[in-house]
């Protein structure tokens, strides 16, 4: 493998300082006041990236996926903006409960679920589920009267990074018997949805997948279909390119004008709107010379707030928090966790410029499927999360 200098592995857009929109002087000043490492969450860019994607897909009742990043404040923020819920767990129903989330502002998206968590969300107000196979339809017959069903389809997609249709969702032509079946125990079927996979790096996917859902539609039109769930999908650029947010909407948007004035359309955007509000703050805690290369120690690592790289496929755009010449020397390093395990490597084959012992590195784009995951695997805390109005105004609240 051919090592990389900082600037070709973590720079994005072929820019050499991925930090330069930050004010170093407001990520110096965080530092001052919370001991590394902690995540910064940036509720202005939770209002930018809800309002680009909003305005992306007009029309679109979006449902913030929590499974992403499921922080009190984005969850308040979100709601103030408007924006609806897609919660799949008891203690997700619990967490918008206790702020202020009302239950038909959600949908209980899970394919798979217990009785009691059935119970629950329907307590909590929420009575639009999803299922995708006759065993889990059945649970529903108890409830005929009191819960609305989306059946969930399967379109799987090997352009998406993770591919959420390998696990749920039931093929076209499973749709007429799980229709007929719930028609003949009076629980309504009212919508289909359907989720490409999780940073989708083509639209394509999803608009075939839509016109495949209005096509189903018209067959079974003894059906009153009132919804189209669109998954999510929606990309973020980590280290690779993706297309704007409405260039990528655009031929979505174009196969959803093909469907009935009358059907509602939800979006599940989780990723998205998470991804980008979010950076973490770790420092060098330790340094040594292995061989030909120089192992830099930081106090959080795969098991901690870069657990996505595991089990998210992600890579952060990363670099040191002071100045560099891209231009200088630069030596053949890696980056490693603070834990006993070998496996914690955030990055290697790399070259970076020479560092020393509490010097600040910052990972962009660290919102989504990262604190989410982490664990504390070594009795290693998870990094706390700093709440932040605006990444150039230092006024915080840990939370």
């Amino acid at each position: 493998m051919v090592k990389q200098t900082i600037v070709e592995r973590f720079a994005e857009e072929s820019h050499p300082d991925v930090l330069e929109e930050f004010d170093r002087a407001s990520l110096e000043e965080l530092v001052s006041k919370h001991e590394t490492p902690f995540m910064v969450l940036d509720l202005s860019e939770v209002d930018y990236q809800y309002k680009s994607l909003q305005a992306a897909l007009p029309g679109v009742k979006l449902f913030y996926a929590l499974k992403a990043l499921s922080h009190p404040a984005l969850i308040k923020r979100l709601k103030s903006l408007g924006c609806n819920f897609d919660l799949a767990t008891i203690g997700e129903v619990e967490l918008v409960e206790s702020l202020g989330v009302k239950g038909d502002q959600c949908i209980h998206t899970h394919p798979i679920k217990k009785d009691k968590e059935i119970k629950r969300a329907l307590e909590f107000g929420c009575n639009r589920f999803v299922i995708d196979n006759m065993e889990e339809l059945k649970k529903f017959i108890p409830y005929a009267g009191q819960v609305e069903l989306i059946v969930r389809v399967s379109f799987r997609s090997k352009q998406a990074v993770v591919d959420l249709s390998r696990k749920f969702g039931c093929a076209l032509e499973e749709l007429p018997l799980l229709v007929e079946f719930a028609q003949q125990n009076s629980i309504e079927v009212i919508g289909l949805s359907f989720h490409v996979g999780s940073q989708s790096l083509s639209p394509m996917t999803q608009a075939n997948a839509i016109r495949a859902s209005i096509a189903a539609m018209k067959v079974m039109n003894s059906v009153n279909w009132k919804f189209l769930d669109i998954g999510g999908s929606f990309p973020v650029s980590y280290q690779e390119a993706v297309l704007p947010i409405a260039d990528f909407c655009a031929p979505v948007m174009e196969a959803l004008s093909e469907l009935p004035e009358n059907i509602e359309i939800f979006a599940e955007p989780g990723r998205f709107i998470a991804a980008p509000s979010m950076i973490e703050v770790v420092s060098i805690v330790g340094k040594a010379r292995r061989g030909a290369k120089i192992w830099y120690y930081l106090d959080d690592g795969v098991y901690g707030g870069f657990s996505g790289q595991m089990f998210d496929h992600a890579t952060y755009p990363l670099a040191p928090l002071k100045p560099f010449d891209p231009t200088g020397e630069f030596l053949s390093s890696v980056l490693a966790g603070p834990t006993c395990d070998s496996i914690d490597v955030v990055a290697e084959d790399i070259e970076l410029p020479d560092m020393e012992i509490g010097d600040i590195l910052v990972g962009k784009k660290m919102g989504a499927y990262t604190i989410a995951s982490a664990t504390e695997f070594n009795f290693y805390p998870k990094p706390k999360v700093v709440v932040v109005e605006d990444i150039f105004d230092p006024e915080t609240e840990a939370l």
